[in-house]
């Protein structure tokens, strides 16, 4: 099949709620999540790495779950949340674990932070992270080409950290 008889395919509409803003679109049911987040969503925050799954680049959160954007068709998540890096904070308001990750400079070349922030985010959510090496394990789906897993590490035990504070304090009021 060539591209413009490609193109001339029936679309699929789908309902997707992308970092609190919804969408009604009409997409190709071959579209990844990811391809629609790079290209008609301008999301460019969410990185193209391996384009199979196997590095986490492109991780975002679906409805509070870190998945591989990169693996999902669009046409499958209709009347989903998704969260991508853009949706986390603002240089103004930072997440706290964006915040995290500069102050622990938990990056290098910057390719891989954005799912790296989506996936640890994810993971403080999830509450099964009780160490170190449990987040090293973890995290282990996001691969980092410059070997900043250190200081992603200490990034992520640093907001956990800070949670478990904040909840012995409130518990304590």
């Amino acid at each position: 099949m060539d591209i413009a008889t490609a193109h001339a395919q029936p679309k699929t509409r789908v309902a997707l709620t992308i970092n609190g803003h919804r969408h009604d679109l009409e997409i190709h049911p071959w579209v990844t999540l990811l391809d629609l987040l790079r290209g008609p969503m301008q999301l460019n925050g969410t990185k193209k790495g391996c384009d199979h799954g196997q590095c986490g680049a492109c991780t975002v959160l679906i409805d509070g779950e870190r998945i591989n954007s990169c693996l999902k068709l669009a046409v499958t998540l209709d009347g989903t949340n998704v969260t991508t890096i853009e949706g986390l904070g603002t240089p103004d308001e930072m997440h706290p674990v964006q915040k995290a990750f500069v102050e622990h400079d938990a990056y290098q070349c910057g390719y891989c932070t954005p799912g790296q922030i989506c996936s640890a985010v994810a993971l403080l959510r999830e509450g099964y992270a009780r160490s170190r090496e449990e987040i090293r394990e973890m995290m282990s789906g996001n691969l980092c080409r410059c070997g900043a897993y250190t200081n992603i590490a200490d990034a992520i035990q640093d907001v956990m950290e800070q949670e478990v504070k904040v909840g012995m304090r409130e518990a304590a009021e």
